[in-house]
């Protein structure tokens, strides 16, 4: 566990000057791994708590939460009760709370700039198996994770002056008409009117949204689409 946390450069993750503290990551999650008691895991909270992760007071998050999310999800996993309350909570909050401008994204290995809480939520579902046998407090971070949706468009057929888009949804697209951000070779395109067509059946993840005023040419294979609301995101 320590060497996964000290192979991440935390000063090399961009943050808000002033607000962000590398140190605080490093310090804080090597403090929770190690946490055998309350009182250990607290101040190890403090510490991702005040700078780190997230800043408790001012309900802002920072990219490394996402860096950090899946080593939380590890101590919580492997670690003391209590260590795995802390991380626990301190995975809400990042999920919960809103980034600083200019630092509202991460970049993925493919140039996607997705944003921060689309970014957790994948990474929590990644672990859904082990959250969900935490019982009601992992079910609840799931359920708060599925509402940053995510569709990778696999087909696209025209239908009318729409497009059906076929592909790949994870968590929950909400009911009626949605807006959706489009991420495709680096560029973001705002889609203003979709909704599900169909939603996955016997636990498939595959889905049909219908694209309103989209031809097929305009949808290509690969594009992931995301919640627009979370795109617009600021503290």
């Amino acid at each position: 566990m320590l060497d996964e946390i000290d192979a991440v450069d935390w000063d090399s993750i961009p943050g808000p000057p002033d607000w962000y503290q590398p140190d605080r990551a490093a310090r804080g999650l090597r403090a929770l791994s190690e946490a055998a008691n309350l009182v250990q895991a607290a101040k190890a909270g403090s510490q991702l708590g005040g700078g780190g992760i997230v800043h408790d007071h001012s309900a802002a998050v920072f990219p490394a939460a996402v860096v950090a999310a899946p080593l939380l999800l590890d101590i919580a996993q492997r670690g003391h009760p209590a260590a795995r309350d802390t991380a626990m909570g301190l995975l809400d909050q990042a999920l919960s709370s809103y980034p600083h401008a200019g630092y509202t994204r991460v970049a993925a290995p493919d140039g996607t700039a997705i944003p921060i809480c689309c970014a957790i939520a994948h990474r929590l579902r990644d672990r859904t198996d082990f959250l969900v046998g935490l019982g009601k407090r992992g079910k609840s971070l799931l359920a708060d994770a599925a509402a940053h949706w995510r569709f990778e468009i696999r087909e696209c057929v025209a239908d009318i002056c729409d497009t059906a888009a076929f592909g790949i949804l994870a968590g929950y697209f909400p009911d009626g008409l949605q807006a959706a951000e489009m991420q495709f070779a680096g560029a973001i395109t705002v889609l203003s009117e979709l909704t599900l067509e169909y939603p996955s059946a016997d636990g498939s993840p595959e889905a049909c949204l219908r694209v309103f005023a989209r031809h097929p040419g305009e949808l290509p294979p690969g594009a992931l689409l995301f919640p627009a609301e979370c795109g617009d995101r600021v503290h």
